[in-house]
């Protein structure tokens, strides 16, 4: 019989073997080392880096132990990576006179990005109500896409099929649904009154009733506070928010419902520096003060019950 002239090879075991290593090789996600200077911010990140004290104490560690969790970056198409998890580490490693920081690189699309961005950091206990607004607003609006998005055959996605997408968004932070709706409702101020939000000179709930305000009518009750130097309580909140949906807001109404005596005040007791001072010598602090008074105070109190114990 006639030779077909075809010679058949068969692989080793140590070729097959070694094939499918390098696959699953490939496949593992692995930790490398990454200059500072490629790494950079995740684009409109809501969360705020500051060089506090517990900024200082992050350097303070990366120099005894060096950074114990990876970053987690993606590429940029302009060059570099983007820190999808990571930007606290990475000025901890700036501070503590660093070059580089491990990561583990993924190919993430936009939304993956930005969900694992939000669960990251929304878990930290000293977030800004401003942070927690856009964290939670971006990630709904992830979801939001994802949701609406055709699956494509073989994809693997979330299941979120059922759920409110503020639902998904609530899950393992503690918050109802309903709060998330609340709290992303405060990306609707403007600015400046979602600063007072953060240095709590405006409450919360006071702050997502004045958040229906028209941007121009924040704006007018700006210079309403101010002029009346008063913030609004949760009632004057809930009828700025009426007189605006009725239409009948100006800044005279905002400067008379401001101008109002809150019942907390009523309740106040205010002794100015000034009518305390001709009491005291010149050079007390307000502080000490303060000290002396309540010295007096309790030594007044004790009078009295020996008084009425007679």
């Amino acid at each position: 019989m006639k030779s077909s002239g075809r010679k058949l090879s068969l692989t080793s075991y140590d070729e097959i073997f070694s094939t499918e290593e390098s696959r699953a090789d490939e496949r593992r996600e692995k930790v490398t080392e990454i200059p500072l200077s490629q790494l950079h911010p995740f684009r409109n990140h809501p969360f705020k880096v500051q060089d506090d004290e517990r900024m200082q104490d992050t350097a303070e560690s990366i120099r005894e132990y060096g950074v114990l969790v990876p970053a987690i970056v993606r590429p940029r198409e302009e060059g570099g990576y983007e820190i999808v998890a990571g930007h606290r580490r990475k000025r901890g490693c700036e501070i503590a006179g660093l070059d580089t920081m491990p990561v583990i690189v993924r190919d993430l699309d936009d939304d993956a990005a930005t969900i694992i961005m939000v669960d990251s950091n929304i878990q930290r206990e000293s977030l800004l109500p401003s942070e927690r607004a856009f964290a939670y607003k971006m990630k709904l609006d992830a979801i939001d896409r994802v949701k609406g998005r055709p699956k494509k055959v073989g994809q693997v996605v979330p299941d979120y099929s059922g759920k409110r997408s503020t639902e998904i968004v609530a899950e393992g932070t503690g918050e109802s649904y309903k709060q998330v709706q609340r709290f992303i409702r405060l990306t609707n101020l403007i600015p400046e009154l979602l600063d007072m939000v953060d240095n709590r000179k405006i409450a919360f709930n006071p702050a997502v009733e004045l958040s229906y305000l028209k941007q121009d009518e924040q704006t007018e009750l700006l210079d309403a506070m101010d002029s009346e130097q008063a913030t609004p309580s949760l009632s004057q909140a809930q009828r700025l928010k009426k007189f605006s949906q009725e239409g009948r807001l100006s800044i005279d109404v905002m400067r008379a419902i401001m101008s109002e005596e809150k019942k907390s005040d009523l309740d106040r007791v205010t002794l100015s520096s000034e009518k305390l001072s001709k009491y005291f010598p010149k050079s007390w602090t307000p502080a000490q003060m303060e000290n002396q008074i309540i010295k007096l105070l309790e030594s007044w109190y004790k009078r009295r019950q020996q008084m009425q114990e007679r």
